[in-house]
């Protein structure tokens, strides 16, 4: 018998987006920057699919992009079957009710105004969900329960709730409108170790029981295999590396982009720990000066401390901008030259007594 098909719950073909870069007098947008650029790929009902890749390389613009938060410059996004770069007005809230977002920052993210029931019910008054008062605080109530959280929630304030509390707030939140899809920017990124594994679980139970799908923003590498089916790398604004969470993560391609070798670096075993107690207490030799591999000039310009072409021009090996950097010439190992910070007194404003400090530089020792 065939093997079962998945459908595809999301589909990005080609999608683009760019943002202008006004300079001149009259703040035309001369150039622009490429946040993201074609990039496609498909998400299945009930899959989770992992984004990595380092920071500012647009992965958080991507789901942006999929939820119709930031334009889409180019390319088409389907969900459903349906064209969401084509929906206006209340087509797309209507439309957006299956899309939620669970965001990095989980005290940001929450109006301090509102305690968590009025944060919870807002998502239901806005689709209708929920028009009687008893059936409102009882769906309230029952989602406090799923993320694990007690009915006197609702009446707290987000400042009155630890960190994972918060976040799970924001997970009730997603789900009040019973989404199809949830995009989680780094929801465990600003949790303890803890918290995180908590979180972790509870997005898994929350998936089998509702089969929700998951587009998973994270830069812990293990927990984006623990979660996901497949993974996607971004660098630059491309996906430089797809496949299955485990081959990408044990077994990456190191020619694609450079930090492709720190996945599988993390995951080597651990040298055992030597029996002598005063050995464990030496101090580290410095690490060897390793360069990683630049495809494109664009890289150069992105990483220019690892490339002796990129320093300022007059400037001296082994300075950055006229200050020591602890660099020598190419192929040498690292320095240590501790930073002293240098506090002056200067004049204070006018009409006020006394002297006041500020920092004005950096030297090496």
């Amino acid at each position: 018998m065939p093997a079962v098909r998945p459908v595809n719950l999301l589909e990005l073909e080609h999608v683009s987006v760019r943002f202008p870069a006004p300079s001149g007098a009259w703040r035309r947008p001369h150039e622009w920057v490429h946040a993201v650029t074609d990039v496609s790929f498909t998400l299945a009902a009930g899959e989770t699919l992992g984004l990595v890749g380092e920071s500012g390389c647009g992965k958080t613009t991507l789901a942006r992009a999929v939820l119709r938060l930031t334009p889409v410059t180019e390319g088409r996004i389907r969900f459903a079957n349906e064209d969401l770069t084509a929906l206006r007005g209340a087509a797309l809230r209507a439309r957006r009710r299956q899309l939620q977002m669970v965001f990095q920052d989980p005290y940001g993210s929450l109006n301090p105004r509102m305690t968590v029931g009025q944060l919870i019910g807002e998502a239901l008054d806005i689709h209708r969900l929920a028009r009687d008062p008893r059936l409102r605080r009882a769906r309230i109530a029952q989602l406090l329960g799923d993320v694990g959280l007690d009915a006197g929630h609702a009446r707290r304030y987000p400042h009155e709730l630890s960190g994972g509390q918060r976040q799970r707030v924001g997970i009730a939140r997603a789900l009040a409108v019973e989404p199809r899809l949830i995009v989680c920017d780094e929801p465990v990124s600003a949790l303890d170790v803890s918290i995180q594994a908590q979180i972790v679980n509870l997005l898994q139970d929350l998936q089998h029981a509702h089969r929700l799908a998951y587009l998973f923003i994270a830069h812990d590498l293990a927990v984006v295999e623990h979660l996901s089916q497949r993974i996607l790398v971004m660098y630059l604004g491309r996906v430089v590396e797809a496949g299955e969470a485990r081959t990408v993560c044990r077994a990456p391609a190191p020619s694609l982009h450079p930090g492709a070798h720190l996945g599988a670096a993390s995951r080597r075993s651990r040298p055992a720990a030597p029996a002598d107690p005063a050995a464990r207490r030496r101090p580290l030799a410095h690490p060897p000066a390793e360069r990683l591999p630049v495809p494109s000039a664009v890289s150069a310009r992105r990483i220019p401390l690892s490339h002796g072409a990129a320093q300022p021009a007059g400037a001296p090996a082994g300075t950055m901008g006229g200050l020591p950097s602890g660099r020598g010439t190419p192929g040498e190992p690292l320095r240590s030259r501790p930073a002293v910070l240098t506090l002056r007194p200067f004049a204070s404003s006018p009409g006020k007594s006394g002297e006041r400090t500020r920092l004005t530089g950096v030297r090496g020792a």
